[in-house]
């Protein structure tokens, strides 16, 4: 049998941890777990744009953006049911604002994955965290007119948050990558075939 010479598209996501039909469950996990982690320590500051580069890296879009919603909806319990976030509009209407921007920044990571070459990948991902980080602040930067809190967009703030994510993405890589060396559930699969 012939091998085509062009990558799948499984072949084109640079993270591969865990074999292709668990990535799904394993992102929303890994992803779960770290807002989880997040929003107790960051509370506000969840690294979305973060999560939105790993998802796109790891998974084709349609479970990217699935994946990246339920660390939001993640997010948005626990700020309103164990942090206590003021139910009221304007809150609310800021939790919406961060579930689009983390979209959005989940297509942008994607889009610049599928156009950037497929070698070296800490570029790459940096790249991509860029402009990730890039669109999840202009989507709140465009809420503010209506919600306030143009204080929060100041270089100080935006370089301390664009820092604590590119960190998280960082730890988040070098988790996939660690799993993807010591590599137990490959090894688990070709021995059971």
């Amino acid at each position: 049998m012939a091998r085509s010479i062009l990558p799948s598209h499984a072949d084109r996501l640079r993270l591969h941890p865990v074999p292709p039909r668990l990535a799904p469950l394993f992102c929303l996990a890994l992803l779960t777990a770290s807002c989880a982690l997040a929003s107790f320590a960051l509370a506000c500051a969840t690294p979305f744009a973060a999560f939105a580069v790993l998802a796109a890296a790891m998974l084709p879009l349609r479970p990217a953006l699935l994946v990246v919603t339920g660390a939001w909806l993640v997010n948005q319990t626990i700020g309103f049911g164990a942090l206590h976030y003021p139910v009221d509009g304007s809150t609310t209407a800021w939790g919406l604002a961060i579930g689009m921007a983390a979209l959005l920044a989940t297509a942008v990571s994607s889009a610049v994955l599928r156009t950037l070459p497929q070698g070296r990948t800490p570029l790459v991902l940096t790249v991509t965290f860029v402009a990730a980080y890039a669109a999840y602040e202009l989507v709140l930067l465009a809420a503010t007119p209506l919600l306030g809190g143009e204080g929060a967009f100041t270089a100080a703030i935006l370089t301390r948050i664009g820092l604590t994510s590119a960190a998280w993405l960082a730890g988040l890589v070098a988790a996939c990558e660690i799993l993807r060396l010591v590599d137990p559930l490959r090894r688990k699969e070709a021995m059971s075939a």
